[in-house]
């Protein structure tokens, strides 16, 4: 069983059990959140499609840990023959959630 989840404006799949990289929310470590935009739920082949939401269906998930940082991204600029440069680098901030479950 998975679902398709719309978090923080972005939409990810999701199973239980598995874990997930969200950009970073409010929440504390060890804290419980409910998402409520589920937008599509197959369970095992019984697909049900949300317009835009499926109704009554959650995806609980548990906040692993509240900030981890992403890999560097470096952001270089350079304009030749001008001696102009400029090197800027940039690390995204996630949460880790786990699924725990799925409730249709």
């Amino acid at each position: 069983m998975y679902a398709i989840v719309k978090i923080a404006g972005q939409q990810f799949k999701v199973e239980a059990g598995k874990w997930l990289y969200v950009h970073r929310l409010e929440a504390e470590k060890d804290a419980q959140i409910s998402f409520d935009d589920v937008l599509l739920i197959d369970n095992d082949g019984a697909i049900r499609v949300g317009t835009p939401n499926v109704a009554g269906a959650t995806v609980n998930c548990t906040v692993v840990e509240a900030m981890v940082k992403g890999d560097k991204v470096i952001v270089f600029k350079k304009k030749r023959r001008k001696g102009y440069r400029v090197k800027k680098g940039h690390r995204q901030q996630f949460t880790k959630l786990i699924v725990d479950t799925i409730s249709a």
